[in-house]
């Protein structure tokens, strides 16, 4: 395994060369000053994992990764981040091109759970099984356009409530599905809303969008026999409680991940992991799975990603900290009365906060019971 390492070395571990080096001759570390140096040597040859520093001389990070993205897009692409603090999220443009965001100080252990968490990742988005079931999904399900065109409009900063509401209204079905979930008892707080420039106002450009998101996922046809209002619901309520769980500096990201956490649901099949195991086996692909790869496909951003494969099994996840994928699994798991997973929670040093947020879930479930 080739591993690139660009910008300034006094940011990696002592040790780390160490670390490698137990790792035996399969294992290689390179290094590049700038980002020009490691264009160049990814142009040359594959680089299986590419780690970046926060400061370049030559380019932002993102710039760099999104690259490398087009270069190579089966390069692990990890990006480090300084002055971070617990549940601040990491900025909007890496999102879009990091795999994984690691903070300063970095630990060699970090470091290589950190890739052997992405492999494992990607084995499982690049299983020749489920490219096989989703590749006989007749119509697969296409990106939701209208979600990524908000998130364009949103990360350009340049766009104001009215730019928002006629991107919307572009979509006559859509937005007629978005004015209903805004006066649904999941965020209505009495007062009707009329209209779309209203719903921006009222909800904020965030929440508008993972309300689109919600009429364009739960709009698709693909021959699934699921219930989609019930699914629907779920991921409604799981959407909300996660964005309460979170710090604001993360409550979108965990709110997407939550919404489309069972979107593999409506695909045809699959298995849902709902259901007990079969004693027979079943070959079929489990849905968190063929979710994480519906939206790998989509291009979402791996954080959700990586959120909604793991959110069932959250110990898979190398994550040493509650970030998305551990709120994700909370926010699904009450809003669906099952069973969390304390042992997990337990060895975060969260544990003691599951009681608050089942009393979130139940006031959620409250507050749509009264609504009914």
């Amino acid at each position: 395994m080739r591993i690139l390492y660009v910008g300034d070395t006094a940011c990696l571990p002592d040790d780390l060369a160490d670390y490698i080096g137990d790792m035996g001759d399969e294992w290689k570390v390179e290094f590049a000053s700038d980002g020009n140096a490691a264009m160049f040597a990814v142009a040359n040859s594959p680089i299986d994992v590419l780690i970046v520093g926060p400061g370049l001389p030559d380019l932002p990070p993102a710039t760099l990764l999104g690259q490398i993205r087009t270069l190579r897009p089966e390069t692990i692409r990890i990006a480090l981040l300084e002055n971070t603090e617990a549940g601040i999220s990491p900025p909007i443009k890496l999102i879009g091109v990091a795999h994984r965001f690691l903070p300063l100080p970095l630990s060699s252990e970090t470091v290589l759970e950190a890739i052997h968490s992405l492999e494992e990742l990607r084995d499982l988005l690049d299983s020749p099984r489920l490219r096989r079931v989703i590749g006989r999904v007749e119509h697969l399900p296409s990106p939701p356009h209208l979600y990524f065109a908000l998130t364009r409009a949103l990360e350009e900063d340049d766009g104001d409530s009215s730019d928002i509401a006629r991107i919307v209204s572009g979509d006559p079905a859509i937005a007629a599905k978005v004015l209903q979930l805004c006066n649904s008892a999941y965020f209505s707080n009495g007062r009707a809303i009329t209209d779309l420039r209203a719903a921006v106002t009222r909800l904020g450009l965030a929440t508008l969008r993972d309300l689109v998101l919600a009429s364009e996922v739960f709009s698709i046809k693909t021959g699934s026999n699921v219930d989609r209002l019930a699914l629907q619901q779920r991921a409604l309520i799981a959407s909300r409680l996660a964005a309460r769980i979170l710090p604001q500096t993360s409550a979108e990201l965990g709110a997407t991940a939550a919404l489309l956490a069972d979107v593999g649901l409506l695909l045809p099949g699959v298995r849902d992991e709902r259901e007990p195991v079969s004693a027979e086996g079943d070959e079929r692909p489990g849905h968190t799975e063929a979710g994480a790869y519906l939206l790998g496909l989509w291009g979402l951003p791996m954080p959700i990603v990586e959120a909604v494969a793991f959110h069932r099994q959250p110990q898979r996840s190398s994550l040493r900290s509650f970030w998305v994928p551990g709120a994700v699994h909370v926010a699904g798991a009450l809003a669906s009365n099952e069973q969390v997973d304390e042992e997990y929670l337990k060895s975060l040093g969260v544990l003691h906060q599951l009681a608050g947020w089942r009393e979130m879930a139940d006031s959620l479930f409250d507050r749509v019971a009264s609504a009914a």
